[in-house]
């Protein structure tokens, strides 16, 4: 189940691009500025994909069934694929045709200061929005560059925020130049060069969103992070002989499964092996709650006694 933040994260989002897109429309409409329309597009695509996580995340957070006896933390992975192929339809190849369409046919922009209050009052919403979602990410990875968290989160909810965000911030500066060029400079042109690059620009931001959900959605293990906690853990118990062996698998936000292949101290038997194996496993869920599903593997001298996987 995804954090509660992150959940805050989208509903900012949803808030902000939804008032945006209306206001990008009717600006498009009064002056016939086709980088506006493209970011009207875009605003409510960003929109759509917004309720698309909130979707994923309520379907994500069903307890485990006997058809998905690990939960069902993997949907949000899949709501996150079609929301990065939306973006790459919907948003950047609409995009690009619509500006290829204002290059063969230009026109001349009308007001281009509504365009351009527009695009200001949309820079502070977005800015609003991404700050929010930067301010979640940093909570989790404070010692990251932004870049290097959006690509080690498992919580596509935040990370996709920050790229579309981002991405509209990018966005909203190249239609500014457009309507500069085109209304203010009379190369009307400059509309449609706009509407292309913002084309391109979301087709990128689809392209890092796809490969990073794709990971996830194929049976990406936990991170690095994670895993070395739960090393030092098991590596703090003396009774401990050594690691052999420690897979995971991210199957979900906040959801790991843990199978670890262990030596014990040769002289536990029993109730020994019992014990130990029950205080490992309190151990690793109170430091990291996250793990929800964990498996020891004893060699075999252990599992001839009776005592393998716990």
């Amino acid at each position: 189940m995804a954090p509660s933040g992150s959940k805050l994260v989208v509903y900012a989002a949803l808030a902000g691009n939804l008032a945006i897109a209306v206001t990008k429309l009717a600006a498009a409409s009064y002056t016939g500025s086709g980088a506006m329309f493209t970011e009207a597009v875009h605003s409510f695509v960003d929109t759509g994909n917004q309720g698309l996580l909130l979707y994923g995340m309520r379907r994500a957070a069903r307890p485990a069934d006997d058809s998905h006896n690990f939960g069902h933390g993997l949907e949000l992975y899949f709501w996150s694929f079609v929301v990065a192929l939306l973006i790459f339809t919907l948003g950047g190849a609409y995009a690009v045709y619509e500006g290829v369409e204002k290059l063969r046919h230009p026109e001349t922009m009308t007001s281009p200061w509504v365009n351009v209050g527009v695009i200001v009052l949309s820079g502070v919403f977005e800015g609003l929005s991404f700050r929010t979602a930067r301010r979640e990410m940093r909570a989790r990875f404070a010692r990251e560059s932004l870049w290097t968290a959006v690509t080690r989160s498992k919580d596509p909810s935040t990370f996709a925020i920050i790229l579309e965000d981002g991405a509209a911030l990018i966005g909203l500066g190249l239609a500014l130049l457009g309507v500069v060029a085109s209304g203010f400079f009379g190369w009307p042109q400059g509309d449609g060069v706009a509407s292309v690059a913002i084309g391109l620009l979301l087709i990128a931001t689809a392209g890092v969103l796809f490969r990073e959900t794709r990971s996830l959605l194929t049976g990406e293990s936990a991170s690095p992070r994670v895993i070395e906690q739960a090393r030092a853990i098991l590596a703090a118990d003396p009774r401990v002989v050594r690691i052999e062996r420690m897979r995971s698998l991210q199957l979900g936000p906040g959801t790991v499964l843990l199978a670890v292949s262990l030596d014990l101290a040769p002289d536990l038997t029993g109730d020994g092996l019992r014990r130990t194996t029950a205080d490992l496993r309190a151990a690793i869920r109170h430091g990291l709650p996250g793990v929800a599903h964990l498996y020891f593997q004893l060699p075999v001298r252990e599992r001839a006694a009776g005592h393998g996987t716990g």
